[in-house]
């Protein structure tokens, strides 16, 4: 069975570094940086949106820095509407596609070398994964990419991955866009601007959000 996935898993991992190398190669990170896609917006707006959505999906699935700022500058650029669709999308697919390389590459050895103590996980995520996933989606305590390498291992349908993860990852995705959509109304010069009900809004939500995801959680495993 190792022998029959090795080329599997070795042309994943080949994937993998040439999308890095790629990624790099080209110099993509340059366009990280929101004035440098504001420029590239006004004069191609299909193509920067798309770029942008397959640079986030690369950002995801390699578990690369940036993921955050990518968001509020997708907010910043594109405005709430639009950048909340890139982002939900986006985000999900990279998180399934780092889901789907942690099952090919991880899950046959991982529960092989560790069966005995993953028994009763695997039995609590047949029966209640969905739920867990979600958990970890809504109260982000644990890491994004280890989130995803994680449930590639356990017992879990890359529909359910799915849809799950854009659901629980919604909520913050959308105060992050708005967050950054709130910051590009700003005048540089104006105090108000900076004070505007609507940014203002958006930081104490991302504050607030941690604590009414719990508070959610709890009454619904009531």
């Amino acid at each position: 069975m190792q022998k029959k996935n090795f080329p599997k898993k070795t042309a994943i991992v080949i994937a993998a570094l040439c999308a890095l190398l790629l990624f790099y190669g080209l110099d993509c990170q340059q366009y990280l940086s929101a004035d440098k896609f504001n420029t590239l917006y006004a004069e191609h707006p299909f193509y920067t949106a798309l770029l942008f959505f397959m640079l986030y999906i690369v950002v995801t699935t390699l578990s690369l820095p940036g993921a955050s700022l990518l968001t509020l500058a997708c907010g910043f650029i594109f405005g709430f509407l639009s950048g909340l669709l890139i982002v939900s999308f986006a985000s999900t697919i990279g998180a399934t596609l780092a889901f789907l390389l942690s099952r090919t590459l991880m899950r046959s050895w991982v529960q092989k070398r560790f069966s005995r103590y993953l028994k009763t996980i695997n039995e609590g995520f047949a029966r209640d994964g969905s739920l867990y996933l979600l958990s970890l989606r809504l109260v982000p305590a644990v890491p994004f990419f280890a989130i995803n390498l994680i449930m590639g291992v356990l017992p879990m349908k890359v529909t359910t991955f799915y849809w799950i993860s854009q659901l629980g990852m919604l909520p913050a995705t959308a105060i992050f866009v708005n967050a950054g959509a709130q910051a590009s109304h700003i005048d540089k010069l104006s105090v108000s601007g900076i004070l505007s009900p609507g940014l203002l809004l958006s930081l104490i939500l991302l504050g607030v959000f941690p604590w009414i995801a719990k508070k959610s959680l709890a009454y619904i495993k009531r």
